[in-house]
């Protein structure tokens, strides 16, 4: 124990209240001042704003602007750009992408964002839990309002983990100046049995909706915490936790368990079933086939689900019935007012954009498969592959997430506008060596009627868990603990790892094809299932914060980042702009992986405040 100790397990108190309003956009911030504690928790709508407030950080490690430089407040990629997802743009500041990505991260230079945002929300839940009670307001809202912030509390402690391993726990202990404040490192399974503690004991209090919709999206239903659980299981079971042994002695207790269970994977299992078979809540994947203005186009669905809000009407399509619209995949989403901050992250210059959360690499581009759901280059394929025109014949995610030479995009109003990446004739701003050192721009999230240059504000609440990814977590586990062909009946539906994968590619739409498998390869070993659901989390879950961490909780991360990352250039010659290109594969970057970024430092700022916070291992050297 150390006392007297300011540092982010501790001290802060925010009073701040905030307001909540009736429409979608309930995380509008009202800041009210001249409050106190007392003033805060004897009036329910303060009390709620309070509480309010906690999920305004929910999602702030997934955010695609997530780095600054250190001590500045320039912003420039997320984990995208930290990993083999995405080149970041240069910047005169040393930022933790570009150190992940350069293999130089160290606890000097790295964000302390999910350490000290985490604390500082786990200490809003704990003074949250400890008031609330003394608030007048209905008993039912007052058991509603805990449950919700006792999975907030675990929600950060899961951000904690999965950036650290084992962290301080303080269950409901609130600090003082006073205090001797606990710091000392609990164990990766103390961790994860209080995280999944404290959701079943949310669970159990049974006064969660399973889903929540309309005024209330956004807020904690039933099924984040199956979720969670689902997500968490799954690290703890994947082969850095499970087993591995990594790390040095004092570390190795504090990133996983000491033996392997197979167990674990049976965990996460039961949980994405419970979300799999509700039937109050009605998850399902948006499987739309034809655009908003009912124009055929296979895979729409996918492109809405990133911006459900607008397209929360749509309800149908041919015999399937949507209740919520393109909101009945998303289980969990960030709230955000409406803007163009994802567009300047994005989109091309001549679009308006500033493409400080980075550039889409060729290497993640080319692993899309064609329309039929061959690999690109597979001989057995229906299409041909054209590097010269990369979007023609591909799986339509494709087209959702890469913005590639000779495609169209919104650039000030123009529906029409061409974006060109090439050098040579007719170049433009766009051009690879110029706009973007890869030849292609990252277009995930970013809304078609929208640009950087374009005073249009689309939503910008984004998910931070849907049920594709549930499908992606069963499939995973079921391979691991049952094998590649297991198969179970949950109600009328025959599921399994392939029938996971089959209900995604369905969706993205891909082509079924003679055998109806979509491109799957048939009677899959289970190193070959394995696989193809690496490479559909990859492609399906690209942007949404998960591949950092997939290719480190696989410990394939030596080798994804750490190599050599790639562009494609397209020269032109001649006038006519369709026609005349020649091409190449260009290096942008080697990446340098270290062991040591497995996990993340604790900040240097913590560990001198607090000597007995044993740090991660590798990195005192």
């Amino acid at each position: 124990m150390r006392k007297k100790q300011y540092f982010y397990l501790g001290l802060l108190l925010s009073i701040a209240g905030v307001q909540t309003s009736c429409n979608d956009d309930y995380l509008d911030q009202t800041v009210i001042t001249d409050l106190n504690e007392e003033v805060v928790f004897a009036d329910s709508t303060y009390a709620s704003g309070f509480l309010t407030q906690i999920y305004t950080d929910i999602g702030f490690d997934t955010d695609g602007d997530r780095f600054g430089g250190h001590n500045t407040i320039w912003s420039n990629g997320g984990l995208q750009v930290a990993c083999d997802e995405a080149e970041f743009r240069a910047s005169p500041s040393i930022t933790t992408g570009m150190a992940f990505a350069t293999g130089t991260v160290n606890p000097v230079t790295v964000t302390d964002d999910a350490w000290s945002k985490c604390y500082v929300n786990i200490r809003r839940c704990n003074k949250f839990l400890s008031r609330i009670g003394d608030t007048p307001m209905a008993e039912g809202t007052r058991q509603q309002y805990i449950a919700e912030c006792r999975f907030l509390r675990a929600w950060y402690y899961y951000i904690l983990l999965r950036h650290y391993g084992g962290v301080p726990l303080l269950g409901d202990v609130l600090y003082t100046a006073d205090d001797e404040v606990k710091s000392t490192r609990d164990t990766y399974a103390d961790c994860v049995k209080y995280i999944a503690d404290e959701v079943n004991a949310v669970l159990a209090m049974n006064v969660l909706r399973p889903r929540t919709s309309g005024s209330t999206n956004g807020r904690i239903n039933e099924a984040c915490c199956y979720a969670l659980l689902s997500r968490m299981y799954l690290d703890a079971a994947s082969p850095l936790h499970n087993g591995s042994g990594f790390g040095t002695a004092e570390t190795k207790d504090l990133l996983g368990y000491p033996a392997y269970d197979k167990e674990r994977w049976l965990l996460s299992i039961e949980a994405s079933r419970r979300i799999m078979t509700m039937t109050t809540g009605d998850y399902r994947l948006y499987e739309v086939h034809a655009d908003n203005n009912n124009n055929a186009e296979p895979g729409w669905g996918y492109y809405a689900v990133q911006i459900a809000a607008d397209f929360a009407n749509i309800t149908s399509y041919g015999d399937f019935n949507y209740p919520y619209g393109a909101y009945q995949e998303v289980i969990l989403q960030k709230k955000e007012p409406e803007g163009i901050r994802v567009c300047d992250l994005y989109c091309p210059p001549s679009c308006g954009g500033d493409r400080l959360g980075g550039y889409i690499y060729y290497d993640l581009a080319e692993a899309f498969p064609m329309a039929d759901g061959k690999a690109v280059g597979d001989p057995t394929g229906k299409y041909q592959y054209n590097p010269l025109d990369p979007k023609a014949n591909r799986d339509p995610r494709f087209g959702n997430t890469v913005t590639v030479n000779n495609m169209q995009q919104m650039s000030a109003g123009d529906a029409n506008h061409w974006v060109y990446t090439c050098i040579g004739d007719g170049a433009t701003e766009d051009a690879i060596y110029s706009g973007t050192p890869t030849g292609l721009y990252i277009k995930k999230m970013v809304h078609r009627s929208c640009a950087g240059n374009y005073f249009v504000a689309p939503p910008m609440s984004r998910p931070l868990i849907r049920f594709a990814e549930i499908l992606l977590n069963y499939a995973e586990a079921t391979n691991e603990y049952y094998g590649p062909d297991y198969t179970e009946t949950m109600g009328s539906v025959e599921m399994g790892p392939l029938e996971a994968l089959k209900l995604i590619r369905r969706r993205a739409g891909i082509e079924a094809g003679a055998d109806g498998m979509y491109g799957l390869k048939a009677n899959m070993s289970q190193e070959e299932m394995r696989e193809a659901i690496r490479l559909e989390r990859r492609l399906e879950l690209s942007f949404e914060g998960f591949r950092f961490f997939d290719v480190r909780r696989w410990m394939i991360a030596e080798q994804t980042d750490n190599a050599m990352m790639h562009g494609l250039e397209l020269t032109h010659t001649g006038s006519n702009m369709k026609t005349g290109y020649t091409w190449r594969i260009v290096d942008v970057r080697k990446h340098i992986f270290r062991q040591a970024m497995y996990f993340w430092p604790i900040p240097y700022n913590e560990i001198v405040k607090l000597p007995d916070l044993v740090q991660n291992p590798y990195y005192e050297n």
